[in-house]
């Protein structure tokens, strides 16, 4: 599988407002998120290392205590088992990226 069209993924509901698309590798997951404006997630932690992308739009996140306005251009890097949460200030398209491949992502 060396080429796929994201728009062709089935899309799931995993939370209020995060609809996701997912690409499993063998070792990671590329999760990509269309998110409606105020759609919140709850503050958490998981053993996956997370890269989090904002490819449109304005996301609040939270990583250990600090808080910063994502927009696209700019990535958290969340180590494993460090709380983060966050909020969508405007809809928003993201891209997180886990290492290793998240179990419960897959639909």
């Amino acid at each position: 599988m060396a080429f796929i069209d994201v728009r062709s993924l089935a899309e799931k509901e995993v939370l209020p407002g995060y609809k996701g698309r997912a690409i499993h590798t063998g070792t990671m997951t590329y999760m990509y998120w269309t998110v409606d404006a105020g759609a919140v997630i709850p503050e958490h932690s998981h053993l996956h290392e997370q890269v989090a992308n904002v490819l449109k739009g304005q996301f609040e996140l939270t990583v250990n205590g600090e808080t910063q306005m994502l927009e696209p251009g700019k990535v958290a890097v969340i180590p494993p088992r460090v709380s983060h949460g966050g909020r969508a200030i405007t809809p928003c398209e993201l891209l997180d990226v886990f290492l290793p491949e998240r179990e419960d992502y897959k639909f």
